[in-house]
């Protein structure tokens, strides 16, 4: 499943054909269903390319489908009759941004009751709030610069300018700008499309770093090498941008790095400690990047942010792991821990009616 109502749509297709294409071949019956910009669900062949989805039209759609509670995703009936649910075994989710990453898709594939790979809604929905993310690292006393809230009538932070100012939910650098003082963060947060759901602001590390590093956690945690994403050689962007990253054929996959980073050993230690905790705390399920800035004049590493369902699933990560995992192998991975280990536990232990047989009447409590 790829698309949604997200800034990252397009990406997302990239991600989604890759995956499909990817286990189509490897003889897995695979099936692939759009998300479109409007929200409607669509079944595609899965053997599209991403040059189908770029006409005014859309791409050629085999069925359009209706999520229904209890039932999934449903195919209209023909001449009137009752819709036929698509027959899923499971969803393997490649949507990044909106509601295909911050626990909406996840919540209503649990009602559904159908199997997804990836965070869970509650995983997902605590990656993609920056401000709840930055506050659960400094909690665990992971170092994370400080986080506030843009917007009319907040306090002005402790930290001076420049700050860089984010969309609160969002991710890919898309709606991120650096301003000079805190008169214009505030600005923004009401000019910025981006950031009609919240902004926060944080400050500005001008001579810090990105560096990335992959986890999955099936069938064991593991983390890949560190990365060092590096920009487009004609990029005149302050911050690694949206360009830097996507725009360059594939995706994440043909974006210019460093792979395995070249930092001292150290920063890599400090890496991969804070992503083990951050493992742990965010209930890390299926495959995750977790971003950092290494401020190398200073000497400091920052947890920085994670992306719970990463640009081609960091597929380049892991190849570049010792030993490898193929992108066959991850997406393998990614299924079977779909459905050994489900996302929703749910139980009513407790609601034995004694509650209800005390009550009285609901008009003696009205009263």
């Amino acid at each position: 499943m790829f698309g949604g109502p997200s800034p990252e749509h397009d990406v997302s297709i990239l991600t989604g054909l890759q995956a499909a294409h990817a286990l189509g071949g490897s003889g897995r019956p695979t099936r692939a269903v759009y998300w479109d910009k409007v929200g409607n669900f669509h079944e595609v062949d899965a053997a599209l390319e991403a040059e189908s989805f770029t006409t005014p039209q859309g791409p050629p759609t085999r069925s359009t489908l209706r999520f229904v509670a209890g039932e999934g995703l449903v195919a209209p009936g023909k001449l009137g009759r009752a819709g036929r649910a698509l027959d899923v075994g499971t969803v393997l989710v490649c949507c990044h941004g909106g509601p295909g990453e911050n626990g909406t898709l996840q919540a209503a594939l649990d009602l559904a009751g159908i199997a997804y790979a990836g965070p869970s809604a509650a995983g997902a929905a605590l990656g993609m709030d920056k401000l709840a993310f930055g506050s659960t690292a400094a909690a665990a006393g992971l170092r994370s610069l400080p986080r506030v809230v843009v917007a009319d009538g907040e306090p002005d932070p402790t930290f001076t300018g420049p700050y860089i100012v984010k969309p609160r939910f969002g991710g890919s650098s898309i709606g991120i700008e650096v301003v000079g003082d805190w008169a214009s963060a505030v600005a923004l947060s009401r000019q910025s499309v981006h950031l009609r759901a919240g902004a926060i602001a944080e400050p500005w590390r001008g001579a810090a770093v990105d560096l990335q590093i992959a986890l999955r956690s099936w069938p064991q945690l593991s983390l890949s090498p560190v990365e060092k994403p590096l920009r487009q050689a004609e990029s005149k962007e302050s911050i690694l941008g949206y360009r830097d990253k996507y725009v360059g054929g594939q995706g994440m996959v043909s974006a210019p790095r460093e792979l395995p980073a070249e930092v001292p050993e150290e920063v890599r230690s400090e890496i991969v400690r804070a992503a083990t905790a951050l493992a742990g705390l965010t209930g890390l399920r299926g495959v995750a990047r977790i971003d950092f800035l290494w401020d190398e004049p200073a000497g400091e590493v920052f947890v920085n942010e994670i992306n719970t369902i990463p640009g081609s699933l960091s597929k380049y990560l892991w190849e570049a792991a010792t030993p490898a995992v193929p992108f066959g192998q991850l997406l393998d991975d990614l299924l079977a821990e779909a459905t050994a280990r489900p996302t929703t536990h749910w139980s009513a232990e407790g609601a034995d009616g004694s509650a209800l047989r005390s009550a009285g009447t609901i008009a003696s409590k009205l009263g």
